[in-house]
């Protein structure tokens, strides 16, 4: 049966700009399809191919840009692309006609993409570029330059599907018990009715009332945002998310933070401080949690819905109700994997392997440039003040007695130090972009 909803029609945000490495391809998964971001030389702006070469299929992801043209070279043959996909090199050519004769069955495929509110976006129907040019992007008003707020970003690969990452993200109700500490506290739990204002196949939107008002708005397949105002100050914050499916089982979460207070303390308060003090272990507080929930639903599907394996008695849950109704409705409670060639294998094993599931390495900080760059910072300086210890101590063992009784005290005070430093950076902070456990029952 053809669903009423078409996921390959619509943007997607890949990455925040700022993430994305200009000097090299980066490859990304959306919706089961294999891409690669590029940035060509002559270009302000990044490119979208699949990740194909047109010549024997090899990841242009494993390429690399020439530094004489500017244009992406596959690293199996040197077949060169232009920012259009244009195969503009072909090495083996014993004809340099042939590029001209055979141009159209020789290029790269290209996707529509767009760069704005610091997002690269892309569209991933290759067949209907005209339809991508008339669609607006769904971003919120509140990240741009012109206005009164100020946002950051923050990227990690989950370990679960997109609709149980959708389903969690328009349920306030977990978030004193899952994220105890970090965002709630489960001693101040309390009812949160729900009210749905409209549902549409293109729109989801709900309000809460209490401290201070909230609007969840949902735009299929991947915009969802918290507008939140407190009360008559005109205080305002926001949770901007872009849940992207990446494959079965697999999502991406792509989030703004927009918010017009505490400015300066934005300004002043490093990206990748936020990411490992607080935005990581948010979504590790969830990570375990949805990975085996989404196992025991898809156990529980040969032999019934979501309606009947699912107890949902509260006005905090309406939501989630919507959400799946508006799933089975419009889309027939799949995404359609199989018109990109992926068979969904059901009942898939759970992973039990924590460094796995909380993988902060290879979920988050390979893809966060802010990140990625402390984390070289903080290897550097580990060796840095090793060596110094070392150095240091060496130094006042082969002093004379007299300069050491003058020298030896300061210096070694000094190496001490610098050895606590480096026991802090090496046993606190540096795991903190690898792995750190979460356990629940830990958290006060």
């Amino acid at each position: 049966m053809e669903s009423k909803f078409n996921f390959l029609q619509h943007w997607y945000p890949l990455s925040p700009i700022e993430d994305l490495d200009p000097k090299q391809p980066t490859a990304v998964t959306l919706l089961g399809l294999r891409l690669v971001i590029w940035k060509p030389r002559s270009s302000e702006t990044y490119r979208v191919f699949l990740d194909q070469c047109p010549h024997r299929l090899a990841p242009l992801s494993e390429g690399r840009v020439d530094e004489k043209t500017g244009n992406l070279m596959c690293s199996y043959h040197g077949w060169q692309f232009d920012s259009q996909g244009i195969c503009t090199h072909i090495p083996q050519a014993e004809n340099p006609q042939m590029l001209t004769k055979n141009q159209q069955n020789l290029c790269a495929v290209t996707l529509p993409c767009r760069q704005e509110n610091n997002l690269l976006w892309v569209w991933p129907d290759a067949k209907s570029a005209e339809q991508a040019a008339t669609t607006l992007l769904p971003v919120s008003p509140k990240v741009d330059a012109g206005t009164d707020f100020v946002w950051s970003s923050y990227v990690r690969d989950l370990e679960y599907d997109w609709q149980t990452l959708v389903e969690n993200l328009v349920d306030p109700s977990h978030v004193p018990f899952a994220h105890h500490g970090l965002q709630g506290n489960r001693e101040q739990a309390r009812p949160i009715p729900i009210k749905i204002g409209q549902s549409t196949p293109n729109l989801i939107e709900a309000t809460t009332e209490g401290n201070f008002r909230t609007t969840i708005t949902f735009k299929p397949p991947c915009y969802l945002e918290y507008a939140i105002s407190f009360g008559n100050e005109g205080k305002q914050m926001g949770l901007v998310t872009y849940c992207i499916p990446v494959s079965p089982g697999k999502s991406r979460i792509v989030a703004q933070f927009p918010r017009n207070f505490a400015k300066t303390l934005h300004r002043f308060t490093p990206r990748w401080w936020v990411h490992v003090k607080t935005r990581n272990q948010v979504l590790d507080g969830d990570m375990i949690l949805l990975h085996q929930q989404e196992h025991f639903l898809q156990q529980r599907k040969p032999a019934e819905s979501w309606k009947t394996a699912y107890k949902l008695p509260t006005s905090a849950d309406r939501f989630v109700i919507e959400f799946r109704n508006w799933f089975d409705q419009y889309c027939h409670g799949e995404i359609p994997w199989s018109e990109v060639g992926i068979s969904v294998a059901e009942n898939a094993k759970i992973n039990d392997n924590r460094e796995e599931l909380l993988d902060h390495y290879r979920q988050h900080t390979q893809h966060c440039s802010s990140c990625r760059g402390m984390l070289k910072a903080v290897q550097r300086l580990q060796w840095i003040l090793l060596g110094y210890f070392t150095i240091s101590v060496s130094v006042v063992a082969v002093l004379p007695d007299a300069l050491r009784v003058r020298f030896g005290l300061p210096l070694i005070v000094v190496a001490l130090l610098g050895l606590g430093a480096y026991t802090w950076l090496k046993f606190w902070l540096s795991p903190q972009f690898y792995f750190v456990d979460y356990v629940h029952a830990e958290r006060g």
